[in-house]
């Protein structure tokens, strides 16, 4: 009986419970699909049940694009001023730099795709939505000037709700000083090669995102000028369904293909040997 009458130790328990942080998960924001948040990582953000294309900081477009280690980035010191003294547009700009970064709605700079050298810019929607003032215009004048310059190709990634309002006429100026540039590229017939990622809206998209000698974009994407309820209101007629979105806009002849995120370096660099008349990379093999 001694056996039973014996203290018996409290073992402890050999698994430890694990805990797991906040934010290991992620949402799909289109279809509700739940997954581990590195699952959406590697698939650069873009949903594994559905597809939908998740929207992308500038940065981590030009990482998917450029060649690794080959981005140098160019007119980072370009600030916005308020020429039109606007009420709270310096407060608006230095939150967004302290959110986003100094790099305004855009970052440019030139880089290496597959050992192609490009001139490249990517938008920053995260930056007052991509709008487009003074500071967009002048970067991709610059840059577009330095492909003229060096005979390079240009690549333009929009994401865009258009030109920016605190900056009223200087704004809509940038339509016009961005096309002219893209116009002297197509008369020394360097290529430009625009993509349109969600949303690309507004004046952007009447300047150069829709200005490429090839226009590209991400499924889905949001691409117009004015808003659906906007056009509804002035023609007074339903619109189709899929109005305004990437597939739509293929199908009518206004983007040349709908890429998927995963296959933009590859069809960028096919366009680039395409354009300059040198052979692909499997004859090169």
């Amino acid at each position: 009986m001694a056996w039973f009458l014996k203290d018996r130790k409290r073992r402890k328990a050999l698994r430890e419970r694990l805990e797991i942080p906040p934010d290991a998960w992620d949402k799909c924001e289109q279809c509700g699909h739940v997954d581990l948040s590195e699952n959406f990582d590697r698939a650069l953000q873009v949903c594994p049940e559905c597809g939908y294309h998740r929207r992308i900081s500038a940065r981590r477009y030009i990482e998917i694009l450029a060649d690794p280690n080959s981005f140098i980035e160019l007119f980072a010191d370009l600030r916005s001023v308020d020429p039109l003294q606007f009420e709270g547009y310096p407060e608006r700009v230095s939150r967004a730099v302290k959110q986003v970064g100094p790099q305004d709605a855009i970052v440019t700079g030139y880089c290496t795709v597959t050992g192609f050298n490009i001139n490249l810019g990517a938008m920053e929607f995260a930056f007052m939505g991509g709008s487009m003032g003074s500071v967009v215009g002048e970067k991709i004048a610059r840059l577009a000037t330095r492909s003229l310059e060096a005979g390079i190709p240009l690549v333009i990634i929009s994401a865009s709700g258009g030109a920016r309002m605190q900056e009223g006429v200087l704004s809509l100026m940038q339509l016009a000083k961005t096309s002219a540039m893209i116009a002297r590229l197509r008369e020394e017939r360097i290529p430009y090669i625009s993509v349109l990622t969600n949303p690309t809206t507004g004046g952007v998209t009447a300047s150069y995102a829709m200005q490429g000698d090839v226009n590209l974009a991400e499924p889905g994407a949001l691409i117009g000028f004015a808003g659906p309820r906007v056009i509804q209101q002035t023609i007074r007629q339903d619109l189709p369904e899929g109005f305004q979105t990437a597939e739509f806009l293929a199908d009518h002849g206004m983007v040349d293909r709908v890429v998927l995120r995963s296959e933009l370096r590859d069809t960028t660099a096919r366009l680039l040997r395409m354009m300059q008349g040198l052979p692909s990379a499997e004859a090169d093999d």
